[in-house]
């Protein structure tokens, strides 16, 4: 127990109290310094200040960081429509038509309050910038847009060289005989062998893009190459896709690792993009869960033959341009669901296991802070010891917690930064059911286990 008591009090040392004030974050801000790639993450996909927090630290990085672009751990098709609406794209009148196309599961993460206010606050910093180069852009990272990414490359097709539509259209139909809407069914069917499968076809419609790129490129400028980059991002997503889907029914580890090999991918080819756009190395916000962005090296997920984004774009980039900021929350309430495909449920956040991170900041009595870990000799030493961290992703399972909910991870090798926030609240979906609004009633734990 002394030794315990010993590491609170020196963890209480070294947090930075945050008090809500726009100047909590100047010491994180000045740990970032002139890196390039910033991943903030969250501990579940459904808490509010997580979101809220991320959202006004991005602000900062835009506003006096010289920060381009943001990147989210969502769909290529969904968020351009976005990045079109913030660059001001007069067709998508405004911020719900901008988040029309978030009709998967889970809707939440996207479609809140949260990021309603940011995606506002964007279109009218964007107003006041004078050419497109300066707009700064919103962008999916994610590989699971088949079906739409599919309709996109034709649509762009159909703009440009209506006959390679035609055979875009043709290639593509290799998906029609199994999928039924639901690529996952095209998966199955291959890992059943019966379907050899649309690896070629995807392939050779992404080559034949790239073949004719430079009659595409030669209509009109800026727009030309905004145009053809989004096409061809979607023609990389469907080859992306069409591997993951065929892959989920292998090993969690194999699907895990293309998924975050394809966010990988996407992210070096929009900084390529956006580099040459502004004739400088681009600097690139990411937000995603902690579990995709914390260093998988410094965890479970890693012995297990798992990679992930934080650790790629640190190997990839360098530590000197990466930094990799993690949140962590004792209790309070999350939105989530209870199943897969299931309706949006206010979730009580059970209090932290006593083996966790969660629980030890929990016990410095500090509501909300900031851990700066890089570069913290005294807290790697300290805090390095494998302990278990909370993740709760679209699902809570208060029923399955330990197994579901926690894994082992080096908290100093896997972030840069953690910000503590003690008791939190459920995310404000745009739309709820009576479910949400009612909550989940606290009496019925520990009997609803």
């Amino acid at each position: 127990m002394k030794a315990r008591a010993h590491l609170v009090q020196n963890i209480r040392n070294h947090a930075i109290a945050l008090s809500g004030r726009l100047s909590d974050f100047s010491p994180l801000l000045e740990m970032i310094g002139e890196a390039r790639f910033v991943l903030i993450g969250e501990a579940t996909h459904g808490t509010e200040e997580f979101y809220r927090m991320r959202a006004e630290i991005t602000k900062q990085l835009i506003l006096y960081y010289g920060f381009s672009a943001v990147a989210v751990e969502a769909d290529w098709p969904d968020s351009y429509r976005i990045n079109r609406y913030v660059r001001g794209d007069e067709d998508i009148s405004n911020v719900p038509s901008a988040l029309s196309g978030f009709t998967r599961f889970p809707t939440w993460m996207w479609r809140n309050e949260v990021v309603v206010e940011f995606i506002d606050w964007l279109r009218k910093h964007n107003e006041k910038k004078l050419s497109p180069q300066e707009k700064i852009g919103f962008y999916g990272l994610d590989l699971y847009s088949l079906r739409a990414s599919i309709e996109a490359v034709i649509e762009y097709l159909n703009k440009v060289d209506p006959p390679a539509a035609t055979r875009a259209r043709q290639r593509y139909a290799c998906f029609d005989h199994y999928d039924s809407g639901d690529p996952q069914n095209y998966g199955l069917a291959n890992s059943l062998g019966l379907t050899e499968g649309c690896e070629r076809e995807v392939i050779q419609q992404l080559l034949q893009l790239h073949q004719r790129a430079h009659s595409y490129l030669k209509r009109d400028g800026y727009m030309a190459a905004e145009d053809f980059f989004e096409a061809e991002q979607n023609a990389k997503i469907i080859v992306g896709a069409e591997e993951y889907y065929r892959a989920m029914f292998q090993s969690r580890a194999s699907s895990w690792n293309l998924r975050d090999r394809h966010m990988m991918e996407t992210l070096n080819a929009l900084t390529d993009h956006l580099s040459v756009q502004q004739q400088e190395p681009a600097k690139i916000i990411i937000w995603a869960h902690n579990s995709h962005i914390g260093d998988a090296r410094a965890t479970e997920m890693g012995e297990r033959g798992e990679w992930n984004l934080g650790q790629l774009v640190r190997e990839q980039h360098g530590m000197h341009d990466t930094r990799l900021i993690g949140f962590s929350t004792y209790h309070g309430s999350v939105t989530a669901a209870s199943k897969w495909d299931g309706i949006a449920e206010r979730r009580i956040v059970r209090p932290s296991l006593e083996e966790s991170y969660e629980h030890l900041f929990h016990e410095t009595k500090i509501p909300n802070f900031l851990l700066l870990l890089r570069g913290n000799k005294d807290l790697f030493e300290y805090l390095s010891l494998s302990r278990l961290q909370r993740a709760i992703g679209v699902l809570y399972l208060p029923q399955a917690e330990r197994m579901s909910h926690y894994f082992f991870s080096h908290l100093p090798e896997q972030f840069d930064a953690i910000i503590h926030l003690d008791t939190t609240t459920a995310l404000t979906p745009l739309e709820t059911q009576g479910l949400w609004h009612k909550g989940e009633v606290f009496e019925t734990y520990p009997s609803g286990m």
